[in-house]
């Protein structure tokens, strides 16, 4: 078998050890089923058994609550920019804080009023909202939906914001990183290839007052309803078996290993040490502002690009993959999440305390 690298990929990114395995050998032989996991039938009890098992795994890690219920659904946080609004209503607030809240607002404008409350991208998306000088929320907002992480500019709340309005939340590059509060959401939604799981799932955890009582507006197509795809138990269309499971594999690890307090310890300490390591490095800034620094994602700039092209090169010969930053800002990108060892990150330590350009 073929040496695995040092893994810092924004997405679809790095999985935990025992994920594989079991997803391994899952593929041939799926328990008792007699054919592997990726051709059971979705509506086999073998099937039914994983989808059950991952809900209430996630259900467990995040003490959901009597009022919410968890989705699995398709199309990644994209077809949530879409859905929303179809569910939810016009009127909802967006909180700008990078390309993925952007364009969520964006998709929103072409399905209905939408309306954009506060963003950073003036100052180069460095920052997320201040806990202490909030955003105000229009007090006939129909919803108000952030993005609790941004891959590719490396901020992230700290706090879930205050509002009046229905909370809504694009989690998909922190879910499963740390506690909250499911019961002050109406949804959270994530695509789970950056910390869950594999691409082509979305994990939903949605209030039952929309995905239970509200069908949105009559046009809204009956695939883009929460109404249709809770009351059928995430399985109006044929959904993506394969990364259900691994999904609950992810789950299953994450509370074998702390749980989602484990995990946010865990993190700090990673970003801690490769934050501290960027800071002293003479060659190196940091993109985003101390008080909205990701856990999840680590962003810098090195003084010129032939700089980071050379700490890349180095990086590439090191067994290290995933470090050049987003296509769209450049830089460089240290994506680390739950499944990302310590191990990998002191070694990611190392190479930049020797680098001189």
């Amino acid at each position: 078998m073929a040496k695995r690298r040092h893994n810092f990929n924004a997405g679809p990114a790095a999985l935990p050890t025992p994920v594989l395995e079991a997803a391994r050998d899952s593929l041939f032989a799926h328990g008792d089923a007699g054919a592997g996991i990726l051709e059971i039938s979705h509506r086999s009890a073998d099937f039914e058994a994983v989808i059950a098992d991952a809900r209430e795994t996630i259900g467990e890690l995040y003490a959901v609550p009597e009022t919410h219920e968890v989705l699995f659904l398709q199309g990644g946080a994209s077809l949530q920019f879409a859905m929303v609004p179809y569910n939810f209503g016009p009127g909802g607030a967006y909180i700008d804080t990078g390309t993925w809240s952007s364009r969520a607002l964006a998709e929103a404008q072409t399905i209905a009023h939408a309306t954009g409350v506060w963003s950073s991208a003036e100052g180069g998306y460095r920052a997320v909202p201040e806990e202490a000088s909030q955003p105000k929320i229009p007090a006939d907002a129909a919803y108000l939906h952030y993005t609790s992480n941004n891959t590719i500019y490396g901020t992230q709340y700290g706090y879930t914001p205050e509002t009046a309005a229905p909370l809504v939340c694009d989690m998909s590059s922190d879910f499963m990183s740390r506690p909250i509060d499911v019961a002050r959401y109406a949804l959270i939604y994530a695509g789970a290839q950056k910390n869950a799981g594999p691409s082509g799932v979305t994990v939903l955890i949605a209030d039952k007052r929309y995905s239970r009582g509200f069908a949105g507006a009559p046009t809204t197509p009956k695939i883009l309803r929460y109404v249709t795809q809770a009351a059928k138990g995430s399985m109006y269309n044929t959904p993506n078996t394969f990364g259900i499971f691994a999904v609950g594999q992810v789950a299953r690890w994450v509370r074998d290993n702390g749980g989602l307090a484990g995990m946010a310890a865990r993190a700090e300490a990673k970003a801690a040490t490769l934050y501290a390591a960027i800071d002293a490095h003479p060659l190196c800034t940091g993109h985003a502002v101390e008080h909205s620094r990701s856990r999840m994602n680590v962003t810098w700039r090195m003084q010129t690009a032939a700089q980071e092209k050379a700490f890349l090169a180095a990086a590439d010969a090191a067994g290290m993959m995933g470090l050049k930053g987003h296509r769209s800002v450049g830089g460089l990108r240290a994506s680390i999440y739950n499944a990302v060892e310590p191990a990998s990150v002191d070694a990611l330590v190392a190479l930049l305390e020797g680098f001189t350009g």
